[in-house]
């Protein structure tokens, strides 16, 4: 028996997950599409779980800033269907942020700092977080990941984050799962630039650096997180 359903399961952090979480059940877009409420129902109604892991997302905030439409169907219509079909089922609900949802102006952001989005992507994401709040069983996980090898030829040298490969990232999330946490956590690794993320994984490449100001879209300067909640609540003081 399935006990976690896993949505965005053909995406990248939905693919990590479902390693980490063999016995969820993860269906890709077109097994389960989060923008059609009664396919939505149906499937619940058809499949044996108790938790749901809200990982679809549409996350590219210059593809965003041409389409908010998309954005807007996806990142927070879809995030009201799930919690609509979690309420009536009584499901417990894992929502999967963004750090984004920060303004960027201070850096280290707690769970309980207020938020600030400066792109229409981090603005959708937020939405989403709203609904998710009217549930009485959620948690809203705040994270930041990439692919486990840095895919472009050039990274911000005057961002700063708390990034993670998204194997890593879904190794942390896998082990608050299980637990039984309301509200908001933070997800992350130390703070640095982006840069200094990506020469790490590059696979032995030769990164280019560039700066914020070079890109038409906004990016939020420094959305690093504290993530001491997260590793108080798994005892482990390690980052």
């Amino acid at each position: 028996m399935h006990n976690i359903l896993i949505t965005g399961g053909s995406g990248t952090l939905g693919k990590q997950l479902k390693e980490c979480i063999s016995y969820a059940i993860s269906p890709s877009h077109a097994e389960l599409d989060i923008t059609n409420f009664n396919a939505i129902d149906t499937y619940f109604k058809s499949h044996s779980f108790n938790t749901v892991i809200h990982a679809a997302a549409f996350v590219s905030p210059p593809k965003i800033d041409n389409n908010p439409l998309l954005a807007l169907e996806t990142n927070i219509m879809g995030v009201v269907n799930i919690v609509k079909v979690c309420m009536l089922y009584g499901k417990r609900l894992i929502y999967i942020s963004t750090d984004y949802v920060f303004n960027g102006q201070k850096g280290n952001y707690k769970e309980e700092d207020p938020v600030f989005p400066v792109n229409k992507y981090a603005w959708s994401k937020l939405g989403g977080e709203c609904a998710v709040r009217l549930m009485d069983n959620y948690l809203i996980i705040r994270t930041s990941f990439g692919p486990d090898i840095f895919p472009y030829e050039a990274a911000f040298i005057d961002q700063w984050t708390s990034r993670e490969t998204v194997s890593t990232i879904a190794k942390k999330i896998a082990k608050i799962v299980p637990m039984n946490v309301v509200g908001t956590v933070h997800i992350g690794g130390k703070k640095k630039s982006v840069f200094e993320y990506a020469k790490k994984i590059t696979n032995n490449r030769q990164i280019k650096s560039i700066s914020r100001k070079n890109v038409k879209f906004m990016i939020p300067k420094d959305t690093s997180l504290s993530t001491n909640k997260y590793h108080s609540l798994i005892n482990d003081s390690n980052e």
